[in-house]
């Protein structure tokens, strides 16, 4: 078979290969290039076995499958990479591929990627229920706010021959007004989404000019750009949000005096909601402030979670609801000293 008949598993994020009975190679994906940390044209030029030192299960399944012309399955396999010693916890899936028995494909796939994948389907299932449920509480405060901030305007109109009293409707007033504003922050996400070809740098450029107009001195915005990235089709008023929200975040944390990096990348052979992509747009921003508290790290997405006694904890859970909007993912690095928010994008057309 030739290579344009391998096509389709290019696009597979699982590693798999096309081998022979003798264990020559005929393909590698880029998955399996990843996960080997070999190129494809070092890889074809070893037999199957050679790549693994005590590689006699891995001879015996595939001498298994072809010898009996149906799959074998090996559901916890510990490999050793020869060339860099590096120990592989696999699922490995054998499946004979032609009639007479000469080809096997060969599917190697990571326990701990398994792992991560479900994790992270179980913690979108529980974010999304809470979103739910805040939205509806949200919903449900947001009506008697409004009965409270009529009533204190007509007891204004009642005191008029008292304006020492007008002091207190007037508290009244400003605290309903305060949680008026963080029911909308609530309910934010359920916005229509309007989406329009954006340069993701326009964006940043926006961002920063707007957090260098507030912290005017001891603050550091670097970019590190590749400005060779194709457009997204998004929602840009959103996607400023998402990046303001990291942002503010991290100069919050470091008080004002830091240094962080803007950077974009493009990120290739991805998966994002189940869905496989060529190219999306790798966003990260970088702070050098002290790092994400550890007792709230595993839920740092979650509503009104933060770190500072006045913040409202809804900075993140917004970004994320976007992020996700968008058909993409949100996840973070932190240690003192190295905070890193990585935000992956779909782009929404042929790159």
């Amino acid at each position: 078979m030739t290579a344009s008949h391998y096509a389709g598993l290019e696009l597979l994020d699982t590693p798999v290969l096309i081998a022979r009975a003798d264990g020559r190679l005929d393909f590698v994906n880029p998955a399996c290039e990843n996960l080997l940390a070999l190129g494809r044209r070092e890889l074809l030029r070893h037999r199957l076995f050679d790549l693994f030192h005590e590689s006699v299960p891995l001879r015996q399944a595939l001498k298994t499958a072809l010898s009996h012309n149906a799959s074998f399955i090996e559901h916890d396999l510990e490999l050793t990479v020869a060339h860099s010693e590096l120990q592989l916890h696999v699922a490995l899936s054998v499946t004979p591929v032609d009639a007479e028995g000469s080809l096997a494909l060969v599917e190697l796939r990571p326990l701990d990627q398994q792992l991560k994948i479900a994790n992270e389907e179980r913690l979108l299932l529980q974010q999304q229920a809470n979103r739910e449920l805040i939205r509806n509480l949200a919903h449900e405060i947001k009506n008697p706010l409004g009965g409270i901030r009529g009533a204190a305007q007509l007891l204004e109109h009642e005191l008029a021959e008292r304006p020492e009293l007008k002091e207190y409707t007037a508290v009244i007033k400003e605290e309903a007004l305060r949680l008026q504003s963080l029911v909308d922050r609530l309910l934010a996400p359920h916005k229509r989404h309007v989406s329009s070809e954006v340069n993701i740098h326009e964006v940043l450029e926006r961002v920063r000019s707007i957090v260098l107009a507030e912290y005017p001195s001891g603050l550091t915005l670097l970019r590190d750009y590749d400005t060779s990235l194709p457009t997204l089709i998004a929602d840009k008023e959103q996607l400023i949000q998402v990046v303001l929200n990291i942002v503010r975040n991290a100069i919050q944390a470091m008080k004002g005096q830091g240094e962080i990096v803007l950077r974009s990348r493009v990120a290739r052979q991805v998966t994002l909601a189940r869905k496989r992509y060529t190219l999306a747009l790798k966003l990260q921003i970088v702070d050098n402030g002290p790092g994400i508290p550890e007792d709230i790290r595993d839920h740092i997405f979650y509503p009104l979670v933060t770190g500072r006694a006045e913040g409202t904890g809804l900075g993140l859970t917004l970004a994320q609801a976007f992020v996700h909007q968008h058909g993409g993912t949100i996840e973070f690095d932190s240690r003192p000293g190295h905070t890193c928010f990585t935000v992956l994008l779909p782009f929404g057309h042929d790159a």
